[in-house]
Formats: C-alpha cells, sequence, structure tokens
C-alpha cells in the first residue's frame, strides 16, 4: 500500500521538534559519530561514505574539501533516519555511521551515501574493495554534485570502480521509483540556496538526472543524483523558509532507493 503526501508532512514536523546531537573529530577523516548505540543489531545500517579527496588545484579552500565527504553530517543523515523510521517498518539503526574503503567491515552493510563525489579518489585498493562490494548486493547512492565538469570528476572515480558498467536515464516507470512511494514526477531538489536565491541549479547544472548503473543482472548497484542535493532537503525539512515540495520529494525518493537496495 502506498503512503499519502500527508504522511510525509507529519513527519516532516515531527523532524523539526527532533533534536540533534552534536558530533565530534576523529583522526582519519575528520567526523565521526558521537556516542551513538554502534552495538545495536539491526536489518539495516545508514553509512556514509568517507573518501580522500582529490586535492589537485585546491586553494584557499582545501580544508573544507578535505572533508566534502561529511557535508551536511549528521543533521541531514539522521533527519532521513527520523523520516524512514516513521514511515517504514524497517529495523533500522537509529543513527549514521562512518563507512571507509580502507577496511572488509563495509561488507558488513548493505547500503552507503555518498555527497560531492566529484572531489573522490580511490587507490586500486580502495576501487577494487567498492566493485566487490557491489558486485556482491551493495548499494550505492551519490547525491549533491552539480554541472558537466562535477559529473566528469565523478565518472574518473566511477570508471576506476566500474569500468565496463554503462550510466544509464533512469525512467519514471523504472522499479527504483515504485517500491514504497509512486515518484512519477521528479522535479529538481535544490539545497538550501533556494532560500536565498530561488535558483534551483547550481553551476551548470540546469536539469536534474536520475542516473543508475546495473549490475550484469539489471539490478541498479548506483543510484545518482546528478545537478540536486536531496540531502540539503532532508537537512533543511526543519526550516520553514525551505519549501515542503522539495524536501518531501527527497524523503520519497530516498526512501524508494532503500526500498530498493533491501529488497532487489
Amino acid at each position: 500500500m502506498k503512503l499519502s503526501q500527508i504522511a510525509v508532512v507529519s513527519v516532516m514536523a515531527a523532524v523539526c521538534c527532533a533534536g540533534l546531537r552534536g558530533y565530534q573529530r576523529v583522526a582519519d577523516f575528520g567526523f565521526g559519530n558521537d556516542d551513538s548505540p554502534t552495538n545495536i543489531k539491526a536489518e539495516f545500517y545508514w553509512s556514509r561514505l568517507a573518501y580522500a579527496p582529490n586535492l589537485q588545484g585546491v586553494s584557499s579552500f582545501g580544508y573544507w574539501r578535505s572533508y566534502a565527504w561529511s557535508r551536511d553530517y549528521p543533521k541531514a543523515d539522521r533527519q532521513f533516519l527520523i523520516a524512514m523510521h516513521r514511515l517504514t517498518r524497517i529495523d533500522g539503526r537509529p543513527t549514521e555511521q562512518v563507512v571507509t574503503l580502507d577496511s572488509d567491515d563495509i561488507f558488513n552493510y548493505p547500503w552507503i551515501y555518498a555527497v560531492q563525489v566529484q572531489m573522490w579518489s580511490f587507490t586500486d585498493k580502495e576501487a577494487k574493495r567498492l566493485r566487490e562490494y557491489l558486485l556482491k548486493g551493495g548499494f550505492l547512492m551519490v547525491d549533491d554534485f552539480h554541472g558537466t565538469e562535477d559529473w566528469e570528476n565523478f565518472m574518473n572515480g566511477m570508471r576506476q570502480v566500474l569500468p565496463d558498467y554503462p550510466v544509464e536515464d533512469l525512467q519514471s516507470g523504472d522499479e527504483i521509483f515504485h517500491t514504497l512511494y509512486d515518484v512519477d514526477n521528479k522535479i529538481q531538489i535544490p539545497g538550501e540556496h533556494w532560500v536565498r536565491t530561488r535558483r534551483t541549479y547550481e553551476k551548470d547544472g540546469y536539469q536534474p538526472k536520475w542516473r543508475a548503473i546495473r549490475d550484469d543482472k539489471g539490478r541498479i548497484i548506483v543510484a545518482i543524483c546528478h545537478n540536486m542535493h536531496l540531502g540539503d532537503a532532508w537537512e533543511w525539512a526543519d526550516d520553514p523558509n525551505y519549501p515542503e515540495e522539495f524536501a518531501s520529494m527527497a524523503f520519497r525518493a530516498g526512501l524508494d532507493y532503500i526500498i530498493y537496495g533491501m529488497t532487489h
């Protein structure tokens, strides 16, 4: 049974009232979980990918770019988890975690979210581990990168991971958009800059690109949200100046992706 938009709006109201704890730095990548109950067993773990950035040509913004993977973290992640627990029966751990590609521990978790992927870079060993993760049944969602240059930088890393797997544009009838919600009118979901500029796009990313990479059996293993920023929509869902239309679409799309990743 499909859930109504009213349910999503009620969750957004709950998100507005939810308090979030702070976060602390860790040595390797800059951020980490606080006092999260990491020993809780669950069927789903929200995992955010921490990666070493490609800093070639970086100037005064080098420090920020060094932690590009952590944009909107942890608030976006936790507000999404609030929605997931209220709108589904998924037995998920209540807080997020950070995962890296330098350990086989990644194979313990079925789903990974990554942002600012125009900045990512991989060693050969890391690329191989991510490829194995995806081809063994893992699911990767990438978000928050915009325009032509970002796309090419993202694909430089993706070709290293999955060199023989093409990218395709998803259609409205694709199953991934109909696992929990029917998401047919896929609008462009902007970041919080919309509040200041009323622009839905960044750089030259004028059109939303809902794309994917499939494995040899046709299963989507990488869901690509290009020219959009779903993470910001989750994070700013509690801001009355950020439109409900964008936030509710972002929650619905994210939940569809999770249900797809867990059932395919």
